[in-house]
């Protein structure tokens, strides 16, 4: 990492809502199951989600003001558990604090069966113009064997009511989620999840491949020889058809993971990508406004703690830095590799500081370490930039990118730490 001159501010902001009625077997975030009563308005879990909102008001009092956010996500957890008033409250804060820019993409995570149509307006009406909803599956059985509380019917019905206020224009846009590769895929019954999405009319979809985390309980039954994933060549197969169906319909694929209709990608997780800086509040809850990570405490005793300690000290990273760190030049190959664009290595290098005989020997010498990427068609170059192939190089993208790191491994101290600018 290198120490550059002084960068703006961000303008993102993610705010972390922990709670959801279970913890489904795949999750390892920092969440709270409250039951599947739970609500953020009476009943179970509202004493808690009340008490954790006035922690999250005050963390984001003690960030500095400014510049207005053009971009936030509201994700979790499960946010939909709690009230629009409640949401509006969240934006108010940002609002005094910040303030929000004018056409800023709003995001509020949503799961099937903890709203109705009319919460779904209210939620609108405060200002959320972009929903991404956790539908996982469309199948009964895999949602049962997830520990998901929702059913088709539930993903189905949500899905219809997001479609008809985006085509009424009281919604900018909608995304759904769905997990790829789960125990117990096939490829006719993965393609016909995807028809069925097709089908909602979705401008976005993320789809996402199954990653089996340590103290999860999928993790617990694989370790016991009772789950049954698909195999390497069966999962590569359904990634690539993903891709190849997805991008048939009109959902072109701009991510790894994220496929969309023009002009429906996600704004604000395009700033993780492009490795700009953005605030971030709650329990768990990871932010990078200087280009320096820090994450929050994941139990609502040490985060309340670590709130108590900030009030006294000032928040660790919002202290505006006269100088900032920055992206290494890896983490930027690396997260632009995840997108359709690709990576300059020369534009990246320079802006990396590399003088010109520095840079054309070290990128000669990853482009040696890709040649089998480059001959087996999973890398390619174009007017000077490197992009991953699709399907087969997305699917097998870390393939290409341990060779990246393996590389950036290899090279002298001074070239990875850099000049100081």
């Amino acid at each position: 990492m290198r120490v550059v001159d002084y960068v703006s501010p961000p303008r993102s902001a993610y705010l972390h809502i922990p709670f959801c009625q279970r913890r489904c077997f795949y999750c390892d975030f920092p969440i709270v199951p409250l039951g599947d009563r739970a609500s953020g308005k009476v009943g179970t879990g509202s004493s808690s989600i009340k008490a954790y909102l006035k922690l999250l008001h005050k963390e984001i009092a003690l960030s500095p003001p400014g510049p207005p956010l053009a971009t936030v996500y509201i994700g979790g957890g499960t946010p939909s558990l709690l009230s629009p008033l409640q949401i509006s409250s969240l934006l108010t804060h940002l609002q005094q604090r910040f303030g929000l820019q004018q056409g800023a993409e709003i995001t509020l995570e949503m799961d099937p069966a903890t709203f109705f149509e009319e919460d779904l307006y209210k939620f609108l009406e405060i200002g959320i113009n972009r929903i991404s909803l956790g539908g996982q599956s469309f199948d009964d059985e895999q949602l049962e064997k997830m520990g998901r509380k929702h059913r088709r019917k539930d993903v189905l019905e949500a899905c219809s009511w997001l479609s008809s206020a985006h085509k009424r224009g009281k919604l900018k846009s909608w995304s759904l989620d769905l997990i790829q590769n789960l125990p117990g895929h096939n490829l006719p019954d993965w393609n016909n999840q995807l028809y069925e999405a097709i089908s909602t009319n979705v401008p976005h979809l993320s789809v996402y491949d199954l990653s089996i985390e340590e103290g999860t309980v999928f993790a617990w039954q694989k370790n016991r020889n009772q789950l049954s994933v698909p195999s390497e060549e069966l999962a590569a197969e359904i990634m690539n058809s993903t891709s190849l169906i997805l991008s048939s319909s009109g959902l072109s694929r701009y991510e790894i993971s994220s496929f969309s209709w023009p002009g429906h990608a996600s704004r604000h997780n395009r700033v993780y990508w492009r490795g700009a800086g953005w605030w971030a509040f709650g329990l768990g809850a990871t932010s990078s406004p200087w280009g320096q990570r820090l994450t929050r405490p994941r139990t609502r005793e040490s985060y309340s703690h670590w709130i108590e300690k900030q009030e006294e000290e000032g928040l660790d990273d919002s202290l505006v830095p006269t100088k900032a760190i920055r992206m290494s030049l890896d983490e930027k190959i690396l997260v632009g590799l995840r997108c359709r664009e690709g990576v300059d290595l020369d534009l990246l290098s320079s802006e990396w500081g590399w003088g010109k005989t520095e840079s054309e020997t070290y990128i000669k010498m990853l482009e040696k370490r890709w040649q089998e990427s480059i001959k087996m068609g999973f890398l390619e170059k174009r007017c000077n930039r490197f992009t991953l192939t699709d399907p087969y190089g997305m699917t097998v993208s870390n393939q290409v990118l341990v060779e990246m790191i393996l590389w950036w491994e290899s090279l002298p101290h001074d070239a990875v730490e850099g000049p100081i600018l």
